[in-house]
């Protein structure tokens, strides 16, 4: 009986391991990989429609002129990125759909957050909106390299260079923020 038990859990872990390495080999079908491409897309493209609802927000909060200026510039970025997405839909033969990504849903609420709990007309404000549009310009360019990836991993090239561009603008925005916070912002938050 003793030898039962011990055979038992040694089936089991090898049933694991082939489990594991089927799907490390790559055995998880085309379609089922397109599928989740395609779901990841939704999810980003539900993520870009909020944020460009959102950006006017932020603008309309920020004290500083160039932050102001920042956010009405990423607005019209933004658009653009809804824009390509829906060029990567029809690349693809999908209806251009959105599903809920609950990442962008929750650092919008943070920025709505932010600028509820600090005082209007203030850098400290501006500070906090800088941090909370970072943190959605991190989550967008982490999840536009991994879409860019899985596009190459597809062979589809064409689609890989449209998020390319994509996260390449985001990145581009990232650095832009940083300097408003470097040079316009940060120092000032802290004197406040």
């Amino acid at each position: 009986m003793a030898t039962t038990s011990k055979a038992a859990p040694a089936k089991a872990a090898a049933k694991t391991t082939v489990k594991k390495a089927t799907k490390s080999a790559g055995n998880i079908t085309p379609s089922e990989f397109h599928e989740f491409f395609i779901d990841e897309l939704k999810d980003i493209y539900w993520a870009e429609k909020h944020l460009v609802k959102a950006l006017p927000k932020m603008k309309k909060a920020a004290t500083s002129p160039e932050l102001a200026a920042a956010f009405e510039k990423h607005t019209q970025e933004t658009q653009t990125h809804i824009d390509t997405l829906e060029q990567v839909f029809a690349l693809l033969d999908e209806k251009a759909a959105a599903k809920k990504c609950d990442a962008m849903a929750g650092l919008l609420e943070e920025a709505t957050g932010i600028i509820e709990d600090t005082d209007s007309g203030t850098m400290i404000r501006d500070a906090g909106l800088i941090l909370a549009a970072q943190k959605v310009e991190h989550y967008e360019i982490a999840t536009y390299g991994t879409l860019k990836v899985f596009a190459e991993n597809l062979d589809r090239a064409d689609v890989a260079e449209l998020l390319g561009q994509t996260l390449e603008n985001e990145k581009a925005t990232d650095v832009a923020l940083t300097e408003i916070a470097v040079n316009a912002i940060n120092a000032e938050a802290a004197a406040e």
